[in-house]
């Protein structure tokens, strides 16, 4: 691959343990312009582009970075999982059994008003496959995918050609460039 791609998770949000949120706009911590600044000092290379969720907590990230507006690109296939009427709630608020047979099935069983993980996985992978034919056509082009835990895993999981479940329960720390090969 001519050109470099890295994955970032936003920084950490100001949320109670326990809660729901996938699209939700959870509020930033307190802590996120010196974890900015950490971001930055991670990054091996200074992208020429930024590819962002429309989340408020990864356009914040991205804006620090300092790119050009021109050069920074809102794709709504990188929000995280919608959850539907389950967001910015306490995980144990809703137990029932619609969220007993999601839990066990998440690529098929949609949270009320929400989407199915294989309906997130679809379009992740069109994002992937629209950002990775222009890397390999632009030379050295570098791009930093700003998103979510849930896209992260998506997107591994099509790089490996493994299933989605597969990365479910794989940890994605906040704010740490995730370089793809």
């Amino acid at each position: 691959m001519t050109g470099r791609i890295l994955l970032i998770r936003h920084t950490r949000l100001a949320v109670a343990p326990g809660v729901c949120y996938g699209r939700a706009d959870i509020p930033l911590a307190p802590t996120f312009a010196a974890e900015a600044v950490e971001v930055l000092a991670r990054m091996p290379w200074t992208p020429a582009e930024i590819w962002t969720s429309p989340a408020v907590r990864c356009m914040r990230l991205a804006d620090a970075f300092g790119i050009p507006a021109k050069r920074v690109r809102v794709d709504s296939r990188l929000l995280e999982l919608d959850f539907g009427e389950w967001e910015n709630r306490a995980w144990e608020s809703f137990r029932s059994p619609q969220s007993e047979a999601w839990a066990r099935d998440p690529l098929k069983v949609r949270p009320p008003g929400g989407e199915t993980a294989a309906e997130l996985h679809l379009r992740v992978g069109q994002a992937r496959d629209e950002l990775l034919a222009r890397v390999m056509t632009e030379e050295n082009l570098r791009v930093a995918v700003i998103t979510h835990a849930g896209v992260i895993r998506s997107w591994r999981a099509h790089a490996s050609g493994r299933s989605l479940a597969d990365f479910f329960g794989e940890p994605v720390p906040h704010g740490q460039p995730i370089g793809i090969r």
